[in-house]
């Protein structure tokens, strides 16, 4: 059977996508639309292209699982070595700084767009190594994928996931398993891992840092302004946002204000005192 959309299907499935999620599919990437619905129809031949539609705009947790199909969870530990750089040595010791004058002992960091959970265990096992004692902190990490999350809560990774991990970090927070390595409960006790599509509002506010990177690069300009919108208002008046170092706020009307490390670039939001 012949799954290649015709233009009206594409554009309905297009924009089903677009207002569901941001995500936009332009006809340089149409390709990988119809590949992930032809697995869908294989996989239930009495669905016909037109059925599959009229099902996702009807069934909400099919619409969620086809979302989940389309992403890509592309990601590893300590990913971008230069953006972990510069957390460490120059994001983390400045709220520490600030936190301490303002008698605030607490750090709150989103993992926007988590994936399968690298990104968000490697920034806890940053924060145990360089927090001091009497800190505290929260990590939020979340993904319109339901799978990743699933494997991300779980915590294992097969050997050859873990390469680049330091010996030392190896070591200390995760447990050799089968043909793999466990995050340590200490570890995972950090994170709290959520469902969240990033075209809603999260309702997380006063948080220090933001990794969203790699996620905008999906949106058209007007959901990433959106996106970027919303973390402006979920953010500290002395914080910072990550983004994927393919990604840029360069020519959006944002409030952001541009900050190039020794190590890498990134954004920071720093109002009042």
């Amino acid at each position: 059977m012949d799954y290649i959309l015709n233009n009206g299907e594409f554009t309905q499935f297009r924009d089903l996508i677009y207002e569901s999620s941001g995500i936009h599919f332009y006809n340089s990437n149409r390709s990988i639309l119809e590949s992930r619905i032809k697995l869908k129809l294989k996989k239930n031949e009495s669905l016909t292209i037109s059925d599959f539609y009229s099902l996702l705009k009807r069934d909400e947790q099919e619409l969620k699982i086809f979302l989940d199909s389309i992403t890509t969870n592309l990601t590893r530990f300590f990913r971008n070595t230069a953006h972990f750089q510069s957390f460490e040595y120059h994001v983390i010791p400045e709220l520490i700084k600030f936190k301490t004058k303002k008698n605030d002992n607490r750090i709150k960091i989103w993992s926007a767009g988590c994936s399968t959970g690298e990104e968000p265990y490697s920034i806890a096992i940053v924060l145990k190594e360089l927090l001091p004692r009497n800190f505290k902190s929260e990590i939020v990490a979340s993904d319109l994928s339901l799978k990743s999350l699933m494997t991300a809560k779980e915590g294992y990774y097969p050997e050859k996931r873990v390469n680049g991990i330091r010996e030392k970090y190896l070591q200390r927070y995760f447990s050799k398993k089968d043909n793999g390595y466990l995050i340590k409960k200490e570890i995972k006790d950090m994170i709290k891992f959520d469902y969240h599509n990033l075209k809603f509002d999260s309702g997380l506010r006063n948080l220090d840092v933001i990794f969203c990177r790699n996620v905008i690069i999906y949106f058209d300009e007007a959901a990433q302004k959106n996106v970027i919108s919303r973390f402006w208002d979920a953010l500290s008046n002395h914080s910072y946002l990550f983004i994927g170092h393919s990604e840029s706020l360069f020519g959006m009307d944002t409030k952001f204000e541009f900050l190039k490390t020794e190590w890498a670039c990134l954004y920071r939001k720093f109002t009042g005192s």
